[in-house]
């Protein structure tokens, strides 16, 4: 579609996926802004809710989200889940909240996705066979995305 840019970036620190260093990278080299439509995936999601606290973005879609380090140390040192989570500032900082979940997501409970859900009155798009959602197709993913870019959705 013309008028917008699509980015993807690896992020750095890809294993422990740290806020301190994820959150600096969205704002100083992908320049997340009020016009962004940031897209989330697992950590990613934490990061897009934890950045929203604190910045106005356009929109957040949100895939396999979670609330908490489930017990894992390699979460827990991410920084994200050490601190309750300010679902009023995310909404507030957001025009849009879309999130995807599957109630098989072999990594994530279910009553953590719902509790994204809940907090942030997202669009849910809940599914209950996509696993994680790490296949190469999302068709649903694109039409959400086409949606808000053309105003439709």
């Amino acid at each position: 579609m013309p008028g917008f840019q699509c980015l993807l970036r690896n992020m750095p620190d890809p294993i422990t996926a740290r806020e301190s260093i994820w959150l600096p990278f969205m704002e100083s080299e992908l320049h997340c802004d009020k016009q962004t439509i940031i897209i989330g995936h697992s950590s990613g999601a934490a990061a897009a809710m934890r950045y929203s606290e604190t910045h106005q973005v356009y929109a957040i879609i949100l895939v396999s989200a979670y609330t908490s380090d489930l017990g894992d140390n390699n979460e827990r040192a991410s920084g994200y889940f050490n601190r309750p989570w300010q679902w009023e500032k995310i909404k507030s900082n957001c025009r849009r909240i879309v999130q995807f979940g599957s109630t098989d997501d072999p990594f994530l409970p279910w009553s953590e996705q719902q509790e994204v859900a809940d907090g942030l009155a997202a669009e849910l798009h809940k599914y209950t066979d996509r696993g994680h959602f790490q296949n190469t197709q999302f068709q649903e993913l694109v039409s959400v995305v086409k949606g808000i870019l053309d105003g439709s959705a």
